[in-house]
């Protein structure tokens, strides 16, 4: 049984090494960037929301109106019907419909970033046949791999008979 399971972390182990690093790195490309003026409250507002969109709050997202406030550590997410137009320092964005916009502090600068087809908001398939594509199969190997360790384990220990 130890085999078992030192299989299994071993197989895990070795699958979170194909994982993207990208999705660790931080990515500090601006679509604008405007001066950071100091501690505030609130460094720009939402000049238009039109149909889907939802702005960050102190618990969590609810719906973006016009005037609505933006801080540092703001996003606005605007789903498939809608659009948004938000203007923080002198930087005024329109952030289309299937992305968001993410309002954060680079430096002595605000920086305002543009993400196009919100990924967080639906499972997307891993590609392949039938969705089948190259996690699934590591993980298939590594199941396919403890199941042939188990039925050819030889649980006694003795050297000879």
């Amino acid at each position: 049984m130890n085999v078992i399971i030192r299989t299994a972390v071993s197989a895990l182990v070795a699958a979170s090494g194909f994982t993207s690093v990208s999705s660790f790195a931080q990515d500090v490309s601006c679509s604008c960037a405007a001066a950071y003026r100091g501690p505030a409250s609130a460094i720009g507002s939402i000049r238009s929301a039109d149909g889907d969109v939802m702005v960050s709050q102190s618990v969590g997202y609810g719906p973006a109106k016009a005037g609505s406030t933006l801080g540092l550590g703001s996003r606005v997410v605007v789903g498939t019907k809608g659009s948004a137009s938000v203007l923080v320092g002198g930087c005024n964005m329109n952030v289309p419909a299937n992305s968001s916009l993410d309002v954060s502090r680079v430096g002595g600068n605000i920086c305002l970033k543009l993400v196009g087809s919100e990924r967080t908001a639906a499972i997307q398939p891993s590609g392949g046949i039938s969705g089948f594509g190259l996690p699934e199969g590591i993980f298939a190997g590594a199941l396919v791999t403890s199941g042939v360790l188990a039925a050819t384990q030889d649980d006694d220990k003795a050297v000879s008979r």
